[in-house]
């Protein structure tokens, strides 16, 4: 089989197009770029939508931990410590369990069992968390000058949150929250590792790396391709928040913008 006559087969074959069956005796480099690649379209997937959705909840968090009113505080702050206080790993098994459980009582909860929505909504939670106390320290960070001037123009409540608030907590968080997304589609590998099934094996990344390396008892070229592809993925993540940073700074002069810059965590 050709390279290009693979790539017609594999490329889409982790959303369940193409050639069903995985390669077999031969393993080229062809067909570990597009299968890999392939799969990390379910990585992207995860990602991008915890990422999208998990922005709102972390908003939601960060005014909840802020609010004077402890029935707004308490849940926002409880909710930030139990998702960053216990590991991603476990998370992953915890909710499959109770996924699996309450599919028990209601057909409703059968999809949650999948990798594809249950594996999502922890994902979603534990970004929310993380970015919810990054969003929470902006705006501590907030200049009092800025809401003093605010409040001599006679803006209060939402009109002086939309106006002032808002855009100067997402500009001092930005930085920071460009790490969290960084980190969060380097988490989505552990979604391989985790309780929820991949469906007729059409899995993520992860997934297809391991299958060359166990066949070929040779680790040293899926792995490598696998880090190259988030690799590649980092730098898109990097470019495309840091032209929405540039775009929140553009007030400002050049020597006072805020660049995102890269964090080692080796922790999650």
């Amino acid at each position: 089989m050709s390279c290009v006559e693979t790539i017609q087969a594999y490329a889409f074959r982790s959303l369940g197009f193409g050639e069903r069956l995985l390669p077999r005796g031969e393993y080229t480099l062809c067909e570990h770029f597009t299968l890999i690649g392939s799969g990390l379209i379910w990585n992207v997937y995860f990602g991008a939508l915890a990422l999208l959705t998990g922005f709102f909840l972390a908003m939601a968090l960060a005014v909840g931990k802020s609010s004077p009113n402890p029935l707004w505080r308490k849940p926002a702050e409880w909710f930030i410590f139990v998702f960053r206080g216990s590991p991603l790993f476990i998370q992953f098994f915890f909710a499959y369990a109770c996924f699996l459980s309450l599919k028990g009582v209601s057909s409703f909860f059968d999809p949650f069992t999948s990798a594809w929505l249950g594996a999502l909504v922890v994902l979603f939670c534990n970004t929310a968390a993380y970015s919810g106390e990054i969003f929470y320290g902006a705006l501590l960070s907030i200049p009092k000058g800025d809401i003093e001037a605010a409040d001599a123009y006679g803006m209060t409540g939402w009109n002086r949150f939309r106006r002032i608030t808002f855009p100067t907590m997402l500009r001092l968080a930005w930085p920071a929250y460009t790490n969290e997304a960084i980190f969060l589609f380097h988490a989505t590998t552990l979604v391989f590792f985790s309780g929820f099934p991949a469906w007729r094996q059409q899995g993520d990344a992860l997934y297809y790396a391991s299958y060359f390396a166990d066949k070929t008892f040779n680790p040293f070229v899926p792995y490598p391709i696998l880090a190259f592809y988030f690799i590649l993925l980092t730098l898109v993540i990097i470019s495309l928040f840091g032209f929405v940073n540039r775009r929140l700074n553009r007030h400002l002069p050049q020597e006072r913008r805020a660049k995102p810059r890269l964090r080692i965590s080796l922790i999650r």
